[in-house]
């Protein structure tokens, strides 16, 4: 198998337009990469959440995670906060995931009624009850990435409340699957690299 190496810097722009993927056909096939779901949300006077999938650990020094926001979401707007929570959701709460991506949800603090939901102790933004994994973060950096922006945070403080149950909710191929007490390693597993390191 030959690699060839693709020209880069401004030459490219032209070739890479005509090469473009069709959307449709792009969101089908990164749909193959199953991921976890989360709700990441944002306090202050005018709380928000949102359901997201584009979660992912950086850095173990400094810690760091990342979230992508459309341009267009309202949490785009809310994030200049400069703290936001992630709530990485088990598999019992496909319903919470549902609602936070209603875009007929209430907007403003009538979005969390009912929900349960706990303050954080560093950032005081809300974090959903009985998630397998939070975090609390401060804005650390922001990158622009075409219609989406990056949004680097450094972790704050985190907790593990459903830490032990192996039942968290995945989203692949544009539905949402559960991940339950079944589904356990092979005896051959091995553990993959920490947050941040590169194997080859």
């Amino acid at each position: 198998m030959s690699i060839h190496s693709r020209a880069t810097g401004p030459a490219a722009t032209a070739a890479d337009a005509v090469d473009a993927p069709d959307p449709r056909l792009l969101r089908r096939t990164l749909g193959e990469f199953a991921t976890g779901v989360t709700v990441v949300t944002v306090g202050g006077g005018t709380p928000h959440a949102m359901t997201a999938n584009s979660f992912t650990s950086v850095s173990l020094d400094p810690p760091l995670v990342l979230v992508c926001i459309g341009h267009q979401a309202v949490m785009h707007r809310r994030l200049s906060t400069g703290y936001f929570g992630v709530s990485v959701l088990a598999a019992h709460q496909e319903e919470i995931a549902r609602y936070f991506a209603d875009l007929s949800r209430p907007l403003g603090a009538a979005q969390f009624e009912g929900v349960d939901c706990d303050i954080g102790p560093q950032a005081g933004v809300p974090l959903i009850g009985g998630a397998l994994a939070r975090f609390e973060c401060q804005v650390w950096n922001v990158h622009d990435a075409g219609d989406h922006t990056i949004f680097l945070g450094r972790v704050l403080s985190m907790d593990r409340p459903g830490a032990g149950r192996p039942e968290a909710l995945l989203f692949y191929q544009g539905r949402f699957h559960r991940l339950g007490p079944d589904a356990v390693p092979a005896p051959d597993a091995v553990p993959g690299p920490d947050a941040g390191e590169v194997t080859s």
